[in-house]
């Protein structure tokens, strides 16, 4: 299995699953930054099967303050929430979004930190689903309730690594850190979302969604290793990766995983970065 495939489903792959006779586990997590709430794009069409996931109260933890817009929940309100989803030990998991791979992308990275195994991304995404002429289910489905039983309780902690945002203060000093915003929210030219405008100092810029082809499906590992080693990060140094809250970033980590690269989460990310004032903050390119 190459490392796509550990991550990454196609629509034929996850179509004959869904038909066969082995169970499959498929969670919906659609989600933008301008439209948090999609539930009722899911109960309008989704996969056959598949559950809706919340990740704006699901995926995230907001009553933990200190660590972002988007701080990351916690192991036991989780494995409560993954089994009302469905989820059960030894059956596989695959999610899927409507937006630049980041509903799917959190709820990969999420679910594995906790140490659920082979949980991958349907490439491409509902519209790769729909254009496979594949159909569509109505309204909400109520899954039997899983059995699923966390590894992990602390995610800031768990099986995939992060990083804290005093570690990040001096990461550049032997590692490379990634900033998978948009070009110009980098640069500081615009910020829509967080009070302070820029990036990091010392951090390189690889945008998440300049890893998805024109069709939303992952660019091939080729093609993403050079994107990478044009924001510094060619896998010979330890790399650190950050969006504005740690949902995009999410995003850069899979397609890091796919060019076989790996790579640690700030969760906090640029919220929590620019939110402390004795922080410093850097304008203009890289």
């Amino acid at each position: 299995m190459t490392s796509r495939d550990e991550v990454l489903i196609t629509t034929t792959e996850l179509a004959s699953l869904i038909a066969g006779d082995a169970p499959v586990t498929v969670l919906d997590v659609r989600w933008r930054l301008d439209r948090p709430d999609g539930r009722g794009d899911y109960e309008t069409g989704h996969i056959p099967g598949a559950v809706y996931v919340d990740l704006e109260t699901e995926l995230s933890d907001h009553s933990v303050n200190g660590r972002g817009r988007h701080p990351l929940p916690s192991g036991d309100d989780l494995q409560k929430a993954a089994r009302r989803w469905g989820l059960r030990d030894g059956v596989p998991v695959v999610v899927y979004d409507d937006w630049n791979r980041a509903g799917s992308a959190r709820a990969w990275w999420v679910l594995s930190a906790v140490g659920i195994t082979g949980v991958r991304i349907l490439d491409g995404g509902l519209s790769a689903w729909v254009e496979a002429g594949e159909e569509l289910s109505k309204g909400a489905e109520s899954p039997a309730a899983g059995d699923v039983t966390l590894a992990h309780t602390d995610l800031y902690s768990g099986a995939l690594a992060t990083l804290t945002a005093e570690e990040v203060a001096t990461f550049t000093d032997s590692g490379v850190l990634v900033d998978a915003r948009a070009p110009e929210r980098f640069r500081g030219e615009v910020e829509p979302v967080d009070p302070v405008a820029g990036h990091i100092p010392g951090a390189g810029n690889a945008p998440s969604t300049a890893t998805l082809g024109e069709d939303g499906t992952f660019r091939d590992a080729d093609q993403l290793r050079e994107l990478f080693a044009s924001a510094g990060a060619d896998g010979s140094a330890p790399v650190g990766v950050y969006c504005g809250s740690g949902v995009t970033a999410a995003v850069d980590l899979v397609a890091l995983k796919v060019a076989g690269v790996d790579a640690a989460l700030f969760p906090g990310s640029w919220s929590q970065w620019s939110s402390d004032a004795t922080n410093p903050v850097a304008t203009g390119p890289a």
